[in-house]
């Protein structure tokens, strides 16, 4: 079996890259700096599911993910101050991780960014600086 991304992800966010364990993309919703982890290994759907040796990649993976966010917070002039990490599940079972860049004063704050409000979408100028913020933070 291969490893094969949920559809879904191609409608809701754009690549961004791949590290060790998970490809990396950006959530299409511009009203917070937003990445998305999926590891790329078949049939995952919970950290559990993960070996031993991969839950520890995945956890640097995370680290990575929130200075990705932070780069796209400073690339576009979004304040980060808090990181809310979750891996749900309840739309695409697909193992995923969202690592999102809050602040007090965000759309959201102090409540959950998940499904609040309408999404709105990256222009093409936003997501390109975003993507090449976080490839620069990072290396990759």
């Amino acid at each position: 079996m291969n490893f094969v991304i949920d559809p879904a992800f191609f409608a809701s966010s754009h690549r961004i890259g791949v590290l060790d364990l998970c490809e990396m993309r950006l959530q299409d919703d511009a009203r917070w700096p937003w990445i998305i982890l999926v590891p790329r290994a078949p049939g995952l759907v919970e950290i559990e599911d993960l070996k031993p040796r991969d839950r520890a990649q995945l956890t640097e993976e995370i680290i990575c993910g929130g200075a990705a966010v932070r780069a796209i917070g400073q690339a576009l002039g979004m304040e980060v101050e808090k990181l809310n990490v979750g891996a749900l599940g309840n739309i695409t079972p697909q193992l995923h991780v969202h690592v999102i860049g809050r602040c007090r004063g965000d759309p959201a704050w102090p409540g959950p960014a998940w499904g609040y409000g309408t999404g709105e979408a990256y222009d093409d100028k936003a997501r390109a600086t975003a993507i090449l913020a976080v490839k620069d933070a990072l290396r990759i």
